[in-house]
């Protein structure tokens, strides 16, 4: 039985979906069978970032008012075969999910799945309740700015609140993934530094993305940046993905721009 991952922040712009799209190609490329699934009806944009748009015939709406199958609106991952994709329907509006069903389709690709990775949309309405409700872990995204920061704290109150696990006196695995950090902004004093976001969240950190312009490159060209050799953010995401599985892994020294690694003890756990 596969686990539920959702992926989410609370607020728009801080790079959820390119989160998603490179953990579940990261964590395919590591050997887990991955089914990532957009949760952002009517804005979708996963499917860009996959490089998968032109393959969509059916959405996940499709699948749950029974105008199709699972199978065929699942869509394989062009390189990675152990990656498939579901996307989120365009025309529809995003209060059209109803929970019974979304827990439906879940459960049953738990059975067929190692991961389902789940890309929340952004905000707190009905499609981020139901991106969040089935979660076993949860991955907190968030810039280092004090407006992200809070609204990634109330997204935590909110899934320790209304998650089926919260129902069920239990708690959903949460860790923070600080993106878009430039260190010479938190030398500087103008952007917050891990320190201070973790002291905010009081959560333990999973990874740390550099600010890096070759992921709007690699956004626009469909290709994942996490399948770049040479890259820091590149590398930073693998980590992450190796991570997620259990592996003690150092984290990347982001003040240097050769990447070398060093360790931050005590942040990881």
């Amino acid at each position: 039985m596969g686990i539920v991952i959702t992926v989410t922040s609370g607020k728009g712009g801080v790079g959820k979906s390119t989160t998603t799209a490179n953990l579940a190609v990261g964590l395919a490329n590591l050997g887990q069978k991955v089914v990532a699934i957009d949760f952002d009806i009517g804005l979708r944009n996963l499917d860009m970032i996959l490089g998968l748009e032109n393959r969509i015939v059916y959405d996940v709406v499709d699948v749950m008012e029974g105008r199709c199958n699972l199978a065929q609106a699942l869509i394989n991952d062009k390189k990675s075969k152990s990656l498939y994709f579901l996307p989120a329907s365009q025309t529809k509006d995003k209060d059209i999910l109803n929970k019974e069903k979304v827990k439906a389709l879940i459960e049953t690709l738990k059975e067929s799945f190692d991961i389902v990775m789940l890309d929340s949309p952004a905000g707190i309405e009905s499609g981020f309740e139901h991106s969040i409700f089935l979660a076993d872990r949860a991955l907190i995204v968030s810039t280092p700015d004090v407006s992200s920061v809070r609204d990634a704290d109330r997204v935590i109150g909110i899934i320790d609140a209304k998650s089926e696990r919260a129902k069920n006196g239990q708690e959903v695995e949460k860790h923070i993934i600080i993106n878009r950090i430039k260190p010479e902004m938190v030398e500087a004093g103008n952007m917050l530094s891990v320190e201070d976001v973790l002291s905010i969240l009081a959560l333990p950190l999973i990874g740390i993305v550099p600010d890096d312009e070759d992921i709007i490159t690699s956004t626009n060209t469909g290709t994942p940046i996490v399948t770049k050799e040479k890259s820091l953010s590149a590398e930073a995401y693998r980590n992450i993905a190796r991570r997620i599985l259990g592996e003690e892994v150092e984290f990347l020294d982001i003040k240097s721009k050769k990447g070398f690694l060093s360790t931050l003890k005590g942040i990881f756990k």
